[in-house]
């Protein structure tokens, strides 16, 4: 039996729909970017409900890769991602002055604060952070730190500094290498001491007996940053569309949303992108 003969006309159709679905599907691979992203902008819920709103406004999707700080910004480094978005200052800024990002913007800021049972046994609780971490350390009492050289992580060890204690934490400290929700689901369990970042912590509901002991003091002021991954180090970042992102999220309508997210009327983030 012959094989069936395909005309021209037929060849043709078939060719020119074979081309536009190529296109097509570049077309709506080019509408979507990689953000890597501190956890807590992922676990405190933000991102669920600010993203939304962006594809709304651009039709671009984002796929949200949530690390520790230092993680989002090795994975932008290796060029895994087109915009970082994460909450280390000094780290941010050296990506930067090392070629890996275009330019570091302020997005918005929340703070840190120290968590533990509510009976508060090491008596840290008031609004002197490094005068905690002295009493948790004298008391040996049980801490969990993320270990995982996140924006938090690197912000503990900097308190740890400030009280002297760098090397001699007190034998109740321990390092879970961790997301922030784990650290808090291991320190509800274990009627320990957590830092933590404001807004996981209110969208955190395994809590147990853990309540807030130590907030308020001016060092626990939580800045985020945004940059879009620099594409002469990686020529397959989606420039444009990162850059519209970051245009967004730092524009007054982006601001807007950002301060328009609250849990039981708390707001969780304050955007300072003008500062």
């Amino acid at each position: 039996m012959k094989p069936l003969k395909t005309s021209w006309p037929r060849r043709l159709f078939l060719g020119a729909a074979a081309v536009a679905l190529t296109l097509a599907s570049a077309a709506v691979a080019a509408q979507s970017i990689v953000v890597a992203s501190t956890t807590s902008t992922e676990q405190s819920g933000l991102f669920a409900y600010l993203l939304p709103e962006f594809k709304k406004s651009s039709g671009i999707d984002v796929k949200v890769v949530a690390l520790g700080t230092g993680q989002a910004l090795d994975m932008a480094r290796r060029g895994d991602a087109d915009v970082v978005f994460v909450h280390d200052q000094k780290a941010e800024e050296k990506f930067v002055a090392d070629g890996f990002g275009v330019k570091r913007l302020p997005v918005m800021y929340n703070d840190f604060v120290l968590v533990g049972p509510r009976s508060d046994p090491a008596g840290v609780k008031g609004r002197d952070i490094v005068d905690g971490l002295k009493k948790l350390a004298a008391a040996n009492a049980p801490f969990v730190s993320r270990g995982d050289k996140s924006g938090t992580h690197a912000a503990e060890l900097r308190y740890w500094g400030q009280a002297g204690l760098a090397a001699a934490k007190g034998g109740g400290y321990k390092e879970c290498g961790c997301g922030m929700g784990p650290a808090l689901n291991m320190g509800a369990s274990t009627g320990a001491y957590v830092l933590t970042d404001r807004g996981t912590w209110l969208n955190f509901k395994n809590r147990a007996d853990l309540a807030i002991l130590v907030e308020g003091d001016k060092r626990l002021f939580n800045q985020y940053g945004v940059m879009v991954v620099n594409p002469a180090k990686h020529p397959q970042v989606k420039q444009a569309e990162a850059q519209g992102f970051v245009d967004w999220v730092t524009s007054a309508a982006g601001q807007a949303v950002i301060a328009s997210y609250k849990i039981g009327g708390e707001q969780l983030f304050f955007p300072n992108a003008d500062k």
